[in-house]
């Protein structure tokens, strides 16, 4: 599975906070999706849209953003498979199949390798840096999952049709950042007025070759090994 690189645009300097940005406002985008010709996929809705402050760190609730989650390995697959957890935050992945599961990633700042154990057994992970980690198992080659840790309680999913809301959104300047499984990364200032903002976001999947990933010792998984169980 190929991870596409981030497409990063310039931000701008910081604009200091103010009295003004104790005002609230809501962000409602709009995402597409650039295919290849022919190409028809329709799932917008594993898009993460999510907000950074670029006016120094503020004294807010984290909201519905969860420091724990639960991310179970059941029938072969990690269900969910995409999950959003907070910066710092840890996420726990559960064995339910009849047999056992080696879970790992390789994506730095936050690589780890969770080791072989049976149903029933527990292990977690700690995701200290904001970021999107590809999860994956040492022995399903085809088992794969994205853990979304973010710096703030402004992020959304978007829905079917790319259409997302971020609400209760301090007035002020942020970094936004979409990821989407098949696209290149965008990320981008966005300044937030009393009004809002309404950010319309084109992602870029022709690049998108689907693939198996390497396995953790960073060679191909062998033919053997490969959904043995």
């Amino acid at each position: 599975m190929l991870v596409p690189e981030p497409v990063s645009v310039p931000v701008p300097v910081p604009v200091p906070a103010s009295a003004s940005a104790l005002a609230l406002a809501t962000v409602t985008g709009q995402l597409t999706l650039l295919e290849r010709s022919g190409a028809v996929r329709g799932d917008l809705a594993t898009a993460i849209v999510y907000l950074q402050p670029l006016d120094g760190p503020r004294p807010e609730a984290w909201g519905d953003v969860p420091l724990e989650v639960n991310v179970a390995m059941r029938g072969r697959e990690f269900l969910p498979h995409v999950t959003i957890v907070r910066a710092g935050g840890n996420v726990a992945f559960p064995n339910q199949d009849p047999f056992g599961h080696n879970v790992f990633s390789n994506t730095d700042p936050v690589s780890f390798d969770l080791g072989l154990y049976r149903r029933g057994a527990t292990r977690a992970a700690t995701f200290d840096t904001p970021g999107v980690y590809p999860v994956y198992c040492n022995i399903h080659a085809r088992m794969v999952s994205y853990i979304v840790a973010v710096p703030s309680r402004h992020v959304a999913h978007a829905d079917a049709e790319g259409r997302f809301t971020i609400p209760d959104v301090p007035i002020g300047s942020y970094r936004l950042t979409v990821w989407h499984e098949r696209a290149l990364r965008v990320v981008q200032a966005l300044t937030v007025s009393a009004a809002g903002a309404t950010p319309r976001i084109e992602l870029d999947a022709r690049a998108y070759i689907a693939g198996t990933h390497l396995n953790k010792f960073g060679v191909p998984y062998s033919a053997t090994r490969v959904d043995r169980y």
